[in-house]
């Protein structure tokens, strides 16, 4: 692509259809901003610019996009070739190519764009329309050609004869233009129409006028021109990008046993042989490895999981799991939690900010939050690690090869040595050396005879219950 390219990305639209309080532009498929879709179509040319064009409430995606666009606003929408007007103060003095997007249209690929804007510079046209068949053309302007098979215009619906109805190639509203040509007859294009706009769509005629002859480049996935105006559409495509997503993690050995409804992000990494149930969400900056079984349910946010990992209907945020470790079902990492390899996790265990070391075990309703756990550790059954005094969280740390026994709290800030037992049901506020037994429970007392002593005792209610039970 030796042609100079610059992009204008048309995003001032209101998006009234949408019924939403978010900019059309800013609502996500697969977490990710429409926009962003749009941004990763045209990531793939060389030596281009890319100029945003904006309007309404646009503080929020000119924050989103950053350096990472040139910003034009257009103060009133009036059409499309208003728009791409008002980025002729950058451009008009230009040689080269200036492809022209809609930021509302996530579904082009790279290979699309690529070769749309290679079929432009080889034909030398001065504007060439991006098309596609579809089964119900329906509302899309069709393409007309002369006797001779060359473009001729765009007929709307509305205006098209019986005939052009039959139609199935559409103007998908993308533009490839010489740029010079594009803003030497931009001011030709006049509102005369019912919605006094401006439009790109009226250059075919204006060219054609000055013998300049206009070209279609046809796309053969229909798919990728549709555009989302409102919450139906929208839906539509975030379930075409998540099965390109699903099929291309297919396509490499993961084993995904319903590609419908199993949700992953364009961003997320999964190895061969790592098999994914049904109902599961992959979320953001994921790297999941080979060999892997990410159970029904699960969810799994920004997290790295090493090879031969096992997560049961669980929710792992921002956690690292090594291999052959497991978790579940019904547990949750939370941020900053690192789980050693062979680490068991069992049922309904909460774990944040804390490293629980190789072999070790957490088998059912414990919360570990702000500690580090060494190796080889057993932790029982509703063990609190009580980490914060109401004003600020405080670590704890347990040696390798140590016992919690079941119902213990850990009062941090507290650390029991290497080899240590702690008994039971103890409450542990001061450090455990090593090889030490541990018991910070209340002696036990009982009261003989204490029953008839209660008022329960000689109730009628508990004579009537007595007598049932006999």
């Amino acid at each position: 692509m030796e042609s100079n390219v610059n992009v204008i990305i048309l995003a001032a639209g209101k998006g009234t259809r949408m019924k939403s309080d978010t900019l059309k532009v800013m609502h996500e498929i697969c977490h990710r901003p429409l926009i962003d879709w749009v941004f990763d179509g045209v990531a793939d040319l060389k030596y281009s610019q890319v100029y945003t064009v904006v309007g309404h409430d646009r503080e929020q995606l000119v924050k989103h996009l950053g350096s990472r666009s040139k910003i034009v606003v257009e103060p009133q929408q009036l059409g499309t070739a208003d728009a791409v007007k008002t980025v002729g103060s950058e451009l008009s003095n230009q040689k080269g190519v200036t492809l022209v997007l809609n930021g509302d249209s996530p579904l082009l690929t790279q290979a699309t764009i690529n070769q749309l804007v290679d079929f432009h510079i080889k034909a030398k046209s001065p504007l060439t329309l991006l098309t596609a068949d579809l089964k119900n053309p329906s509302g899309y302007g069709r393409i007309i050609y002369d006797k001779n098979r060359k473009f001729e215009r765009i007929v709307e619906q509305k205006d098209a004869s019986t005939e052009e109805l039959t139609v199935s190639e559409v103007n998908s509203g993308v533009y490839c233009f010489d740029n010079q040509l594009l803003f030497k007859y931009l001011p030709e294009v006049n509102n005369n129409n019912n919605q006094k706009e401006y439009y790109l769509t009226d250059l075919i005629e204006i060219f054609r006028k000055h013998g300049l002859q206009p070209f279609t480049f046809k796309t053969n996935d229909s798919s990728e021109i549709l555009g989302v105006n409102d919450l139906v559409a929208l839906n539509n495509a975030r379930k075409i990008i998540q099965k390109r997503i699903n099929t291309k993690l297919l396509m490499n050995g993961v084993q995904i046993i319903d590609p419908d409804h199993t949700y992953i992000d364009c961003s997320v990494e999964v190895g061969n042989d790592t098999i994914i149930e049904p109902n599961v969400q992959i979320i953001g900056n994921t790297k999941i490895g080979s060999h892997c079984h990410i159970g029904m349910g699960s969810e799994i946010i920004d997290s790295k999981i090493h090879d031969h990992v096992t997560i049961i209907s669980s929710l792992i945020e921002s956690s690292e799991m090594f291999s052959c470790s497991d978790i579940g079902p019904n547990s949750h990492l939370r941020p900053n939690a690192k789980i050693g390899s062979k680490v068991h996790i069992g049922n309904f265990c909460e774990i944040k900010n804390s490293t629980i070391g190789d072999n070790s075990k957490v088998g059912h309703l414990t919360y570990i939050g702000d500690a580090d756990l060494g190796k080889d550790i057993n932790v029982g059954c509703g063990i609190i690690f009580c980490n914060y005094d109401g004003f600020k969280k405080h670590r704890s740390k347990v040696g390798s090869n140590s016992f919690l026994g079941s119902g213990s709290n850990i009062v941090a800030p507290v650390e029991i040595a290497d080899h240590s037992f702690i008994a039971a049901g103890s409450t542990i506020t001061k450090d455990v050396p090593y090889h030490a037994l541990a018991l910070g429970r209340a002696r036990q007392i009982n009261k003989e005879n204490y029953w008839s002593k209660l008022p329960v005792a000689n109730s009628k209610l508990w004579e009537k219950t007595e007598e049932k039970e006999k």
